[in-house]
């Protein structure tokens, strides 16, 4: 059996990643309660805002309101997506501590999402990268459609190496592999994750995985066996995939958080107060959580 870390880091995304695609609009105070209480429950890194055009999505106007009233801890670092400079600017007002930028290894998704190539969403993100760092932010790069591709289809090795090398290059602090549409499966994961610390330092590399195929868990645990120590996931397992009709989006955090409490492996965060935000915020959506572990859990409280 491969050696497994000891301790990992979970990134929460729920607030920002999450959220953004409820189409019913969630209020300000909801979405700082939310931050609030995850804060509370220990987690080192929370995905609380996105500065994109509120035209695009809508759901994230509220980022400078939510920004402004959050509690923040020491040591906690809040990050918020920045599209370009106007989001980046809109960012060191808010005081966010890291600015994620994303981009895609496959050119057909980037073409749909971003209406760019991935040679000009990097070129675009260079003054963003630059501004960043002048600001001593973290930089955090997020390559969409790692493993595979809603309109392409599978997804080469060297396509995701090559946006890698990029986004090293602008200086990234950390990479997340995301598998957008979650057909990753741990073989592959395995191999992705060990070409991809051949290029970039293994200990800044995350894994994002979707649950979609039911396949998150076991990727992330694969993930584990070959070094990688950082994962992103989402409190009620909270954020749909836009492109698979009925699927489930993020891999929920109180499944992440049993799992590894299972192993024995160290987190930091309290799951039975992320139990209560995701039944929080499930309750304010009107729908049951799409997490096993919190939705076992509270029914067990119950």
């Amino acid at each position: 059996m491969n050696h497994l870390p000891q301790q990992v880091k979970i990134v929460e995304v729920g607030p920002r990643d999450g959220l953004q695609n409820e189409a019913e609009i969630i209020s300000a105070e909801v979405k700082i309660a939310l931050v609030n209480q995850l804060t509370a429950a220990g987690f080192v890194n929370i995905e609380a805002a996105s500065f994109v055009s509120p035209k695009w999505v809508p759901q994230m106007a509220s980022s400078k309101e939510v920004m402004a009233g959050i509690e923040r801890k020491a040591g906690v670092i809040y990050s918020a997506l920045t599209p370009n400079m106007k989001g980046l600017e809109a960012a060191v007002e808010a005081g966010a501590d890291e600015v994620v930028i994303f981009s895609s290894a496959s050119e057909a998704f980037a073409q749909k999402n971003i209406n760019c190539s991935i040679e000009e969403s990097i070129a675009r993100f260079r003054d963003v990268a630059e501004a960043a760092k002048a600001n001593k932010m973290r930089l955090r790069g997020s390559i969409s459609c790692s493993f595979g591709c809603p309109y392409q289809g599978s997804v080469s090795l060297e396509q995701v190496l090559a946006v890698v090398g990029r986004m090293r290059d602008l200086g990234c602090d950390e990479i997340d592999i995301a598998d957008t549409i979650g057909v990753g499966t741990a073989r592959h994961v395995q191999s992705v994750m060990q070409a991809v610390a051949q290029v970039y330092p293994l200990a800044q590399i995350s894994g994002h995985f979707h649950d979609t195929y039911g396949q998150a868990l076991a990727n992330i645990y694969a993930s584990m066996e070959v070094g990688v120590q950082i994962f992103h996931s989402s409190v009620a397992g909270l954020g749909g995939c836009p492109y698979a009709k009925g699927a489930t989006g993020n891999v929920a955090t109180e499944d992440v958080l049993f799992m590894m409490q299972g192993l024995g492996i160290q987190t930091g965060i309290d799951l039975n107060a992320v139990v209560d935000a995701g039944q929080f915020i499930s309750q304010h959506l009107g729908r049951k959580a799409v997490s096993r572990a919190g939705n076992a859990l509270a029914a067990k409280r119950a």
